[in-house]
């Protein structure tokens, strides 16, 4: 699936790909010690942000998870 900006795609896939080999390789397993794709992740974020700016999305009211981020109590 492509990123919401175009410029963003490729940051995407790195931060997916990453993403998934953490899960499998270290999470699922049990190690759960660090998270290695953090700054991929900000990387791609920044770049989600500004496609959004550049294409005026109305983004009023909507919150977004990410590293460090409470999460929302369920």
């Amino acid at each position: 699936m492509n990123s919401v900006g175009e410029s963003c795609t490729d940051l995407k896939r790195d931060y997916d790909q990453c993403f998934n080999r953490w899960f499998a390789e270290k999470f699922l397993k049990g190690d759960r010690s660090e998270d290695p794709c953090t700054e991929t992740f900000r990387k791609y974020q920044r770049c989600v942000q500004k496609a959004i700016k550049e294409k005026d999305i109305p983004v009023d009211g909507v919150e977004f998870m990410g590293p460090n981020k409470d999460k929302p109590e369920s």
